[in-house]
């Protein structure tokens, strides 16, 4: 009668922190990132904002972003083991505007230079020495 118990729990739990999927989705690579990604507004969802704790369900909308691009995905499965990318991918599925505007966005970065890509850390002072006398400073 005990594995009938259980079983039943397993099946009534049909939700999920929305930290602890993210983190098993790989969007993020802990789940502390996470939590502060959500507790931080980057994550919505069905357009509002959540605290990491919020259930999550099936058929949900997420709104996700992670640096320059905005995920936006529907939630298909939930797991809270973290397993291979193919398994992941499974759990969600993304709109087709989104997945349109990310590949146009990378496209642009690789076509564009970025000028301060090159710009590591504090300048050198030949360099500080170059930009005031660009500036007139000195």
């Amino acid at each position: 009668m005990l594995p009938s118990l259980l079983m039943n729990q397993f099946e009534l739990t049909e939700k999920l922190r929305i930290d602890k999927w993210l983190w098993a989705t790989r969007f993020f690579k802990t789940r502390s990132l996470a939590a502060q990604a959500v507790e931080g507004g980057k994550v919505k969802l069905n357009g509002q904002r959540v605290k990491p704790a919020k259930e999550l369900h099936v058929g949900d909308a997420l709104e996700i972003h992670i640096g320059d691009y905005l995920w936006q995905v529907a939630v298909r499965e939930l797991s809270a083991r973290r397993g291979p990318a193919e398994v992941a991918k499974k759990c969600y599925e993304e709109t087709v505007e989104s997945q349109a505007r990310r590949q146009a966005q990378a496209a642009a970065r690789r076509v564009e230079h970025e000028p301060a890509a090159e710009m590591h850390g504090r300048p050198t002072k030949r360099a500080r020495r170059m930009m005031k006398r660009f500036t007139g400073e000195g």
